[in-house]
């Protein structure tokens, strides 16, 4: 299956590129073939993929490599800010490649970029999208202390698929992340995300939201998965636009405060947005 193309401005799509090329910095938008990344691209905005490009675990939904690996880059930080200096971004998504072979799982990483960019632009918001940590505390601790705007963990499926879906990822260490991260930081916005077609029921769909809902999760992301090649798990149901339109209204009746649901939509889809509206700055 050949992940839809949305038409782009191919000059501002090859002038991104370049930039990213000259700051040596990766972005999940290509390393997953995100159906968004002309959309995103033609407006400037990306979401930065930090500690490298290789994965520790194996999703079968992922485009994204495996080993081998490399030791995070202490200079990165600095790289993503020029980048976003050039962009003249006031919104910044920064996610990671999953990182099991480092102690902390590359939440000091994490918080090293969210100080390095609040630092230099005290004005900009940043959203962290992060790994489970394995569960580690004290690593997302560390991650908050740092000051994001939207902590964002997703969930991807439903808890039955977990074992075909995401191996080595467990989904009540999912919940368990984003419920702790409101104990220890009230103010913080949360955020997960759930990809629809790997054989989920409308039950599950349904279960899965009342989860996050539980964990006081507040903004939740819907979209349809597209099996990057063959090698991937398959997609076994395409949904239509109604089915994720009425999806979407279930979320906001649950007590969700934004809700983007449709076939190309992914986690970071309008995150700018979203943080507005629950900001109160609209």
């Amino acid at each position: 299956m050949v992940i839809p193309k949305k038409r782009v401005e191919l000059s501002k799509l090859h002038t991104l590129q370049r930039l990213f090329r000259k700051t040596s910095l990766n972005t999940v938008c290509e390393e997953s073939r995100c159906p968004n990344i002309s959309e995103c691209f033609s407006k400037g905005t990306a979401t930065f993929m930090i500690l490298g490009d290789r994965c520790t675990r194996g999703c079968t939904f992922c485009n994204v490599k495996r080993r081998p690996l490399s030791p995070p880059d202490p200079q990165e930080p600095f790289r993503l800010l020029e980048a976003v200096k050039t962009l003249r971004l006031k919104y910044v998504v920064v996610t990671s490649v999953t990182r099991d072979d480092l102690p902390d799982g590359g939440a000091d990483h994490f918080a090293r970029t969210v100080r390095v960019l609040k630092g230099s632009l005290p004005r900009i918001k940043v959203e962290v999208l992060i790994p489970d940590f394995r569960g580690k505390v004290e690593s997302l601790e560390k991650v908050l202390k740092s000051e994001p705007d939207v902590l964002a963990h997703n969930v991807e499926t439903v808890k039955r698929l977990y074992p075909k879906v995401r191996i080595g990822s467990n989904y009540d260490r999912s919940l368990e992340i984003l419920r702790i991260t409101k104990e220890i930081k009230r103010g913080v916005i949360t955020k997960s995300a759930l990809i629809l077609g790997f054989g989920e029921t409308w039950d599950e769909i349904l279960r899965t939201l009342e989860d996050l809902r539980r964990v006081d999760c507040d903004v939740v992301t819907i979209g349809q998965y597209f099996a990057p090649s063959l090698k991937h798990h398959p997609v076994v149901k395409y949904y239509s636009e109604e089915e994720f339109e009425h999806i979407k209204e279930v979320a906001y009746d649950m007590g969700f405060k934004f809700v983007a649901s449709g076939p190309f939509v992914r986690s970071s889809y309008k995150a700018e947005t979203a943080f507005d509206i629950i900001a109160g700055y609209d």
